[in-house]
């Protein structure tokens, strides 16, 4: 029996949630990130970097159509964390579209997680496949829409 993997929607909270964020680099972003997760969750935010840009030197998170998805596992930690950005203009990141990104779902987890990463990982790619959740989700002004658009998604197509 696999461990249950919880849905998108209940591993975000609306502090984890970002919108407009100024950033000029995938570096700031993953800085940034670090940050949100130190002050909210007392991750250590080296370490919430360290774990997000090892990922990304095995290959770039950026998915396309302006969405990526900084991941990453951490030593020391028994839950997963996740955080929405939304970014107030696009950035550089590699994506295989080669489109800038916009929005970024960060999600780490234990080091030993694999099947609750890997589940997660495509539940979120499947999700932000959909342009119209996508669309939604740039226009979004408050954090909770944005849950309750992870929570609901098939309801902007």
């Amino acid at each position: 029996m696999g461990s249950v993997v919880p849905r998108l929607y209940q591993l975000l909270k609306p502090d984890h949630i970002v919108l407009d964020l100024e950033v000029t680099s995938k570096k700031r972003l993953f800085e940034q990130i670090g940050i949100l997760f130190e002050n909210h969750d007392q991750l250590s935010r080296s370490q919430v970097f360290d774990a997000l840009f090892n990922r990304e030197k095995l290959g770039s998170t950026g998915l396309g159509h302006g969405f990526a998805l900084p991941h990453g596992r951490m030593k020391g930690v028994r839950d997963t964390f996740a955080a929405f950005l939304r970014l107030s203009t696009e950035i550089p990141f590699e994506a295989p579209d080669g489109q800038p990104v916009r929005m970024a779902f960060v999600l780490l987890v234990p080091e030993h997680a694999n099947e609750v990463h890997l589940r997660l990982l495509g539940e979120i790619s499947e999700l932000f496949s959909d342009e119209s959740l996508r669309q939604h989700l740039l226009s979004v002004t408050d954090p909770l829409a944005v849950i309750q658009a992870l929570s609901q998604p098939h309801a902007f197509g």
